[in-house]
């Protein structure tokens, strides 16, 4: 959910039936209670001022959120609050979509589960990480529960990384140009490479663990690792049946070990093969360390211009 910034910059410009019919019947009041749509979940929220440009727009505030989360949004994201409306927003909150992630984890008897992966509920955690993704992506660590959480400690130099990515974004009003070669698909498999180069052969258990590092990622993208200020990008640059694994590189990929930690919490995993996986991860973040100046940007663009980015060949 966005901040609270100028209406033109923060909404698409984009034809509404208010101003293709002319109808100035304004549909919402400041004030009224009302169900918010957001990236297709639905929440309670207040209308806290209207206006109108090319169509109604309503600045709402959502029920138990922060200010910050506050934006502006046109009618077609709103819907009265009536009982049957309510009903999407409670069945929201219980509906979890499965994703194949079994590839991080084991079944209790040791054995790795089938082809397919053991499927696990993460649309719930990924959700309630919204509210402080920004202060950890910048500080490169996570505030959950120490004792049961893996521990990944990210290098001083990428920590760095964070740092400039969030002040760019954030204070500078850039952008990271899209789509980005290496893509975090193409950076896996370069690991992989690396790996099969370093130990002869690759094991199982590590195409596991990436396969699920990649898929982690996918659905974490949009919902826990994007800034406000990018969410418009995404939206232009992501289409349907799209991975944002094809599209967003080692600046997005370096936010997700950040929010690791939180995402494999409920896993049931024994302590060798979290072991293992804390092992595999910290060798892939040293593989990142390692071609910083490949895989990262050495600038970002503003978002009003729009320049071509220079990536330089792997070694």
């Amino acid at each position: 959910m966005s901040n609270s910034i100028k209406v033109e910059s923060e909404i698409k410009e984009e034809d509404n039936s208010d101003s293709i019919t002319g109808d100035t019947t304004c549909p919402y009041l400041e004030g009224e209670n009302v169900i918010a749509n957001f990236h297709g979940h639905f929440y309670h929220a207040k209308v806290v001022k209207v206006e109108f440009y090319e169509g109604w727009k309503f600045f709402i505030h959502y029920w138990h959120w922060k200010k910050s989360w506050d934006e502006w949004v046109r009618a077609d994201r709103l819907m009265k609050l009536t009982e049957e409306n309510s009903q999407l927003v409670m069945h929201d909150k219980k509906k979890v979509t499965n994703v194949k992630v079994g590839h991080l984890s084991r079944t209790k008897s040791g054995k790795y589960s089938d082809s397919h992966g053991t499927k696990h509920k993460i649309d719930s955690t990924l959700i309630c990480l919204k509210r402080k993704r920004e202060h950890d992506m910048v500080k490169g660590e996570d505030s959950g529960p120490v004792e049961k959480l893996i521990n990944i400690s990210v290098p001083p130099t990428l920590k760095k990384q964070l740092l400039d990515d969030f002040e760019l974004i954030k204070q500078m009003g850039m952008l990271v140009k899209l789509p980005r070669t290496p893509n975090v698909d193409e950076i896996i498999k370069k690991y992989q490479e690396y790996r099969r180069r370093k130990d002869d052969v690759t094991s199982a258990s590590l195409g596991e663990v990436l396969s699920g590092l990649c898929a982690y990622f996918n659905k974490a993208l949009p919902i826990i690792l994007l800034y406000n200020e990018e969410r418009q990008q995404y939206e232009e640059a992501i289409t349907e049946n799209m991975f944002p694994s094809t599209v967003y590189g080692a600046e997005h990929l370096l936010r997700l070990f950040v929010k690791l930690p939180a995402l494999i919490y409920d896993l049931e995993i024994e302590n060798e093969t979290l072991q293992n996986l804390q092992q595999n991860l910290h060798d892939f973040l040293k593989f990142l360390q390692k071609n910083q100046s490949v895989f990262f940007l050495s600038a970002y663009h503003g978002r009003e211009r729009s320049s071509r980015s220079t990536d330089k060949e792997f070694n």
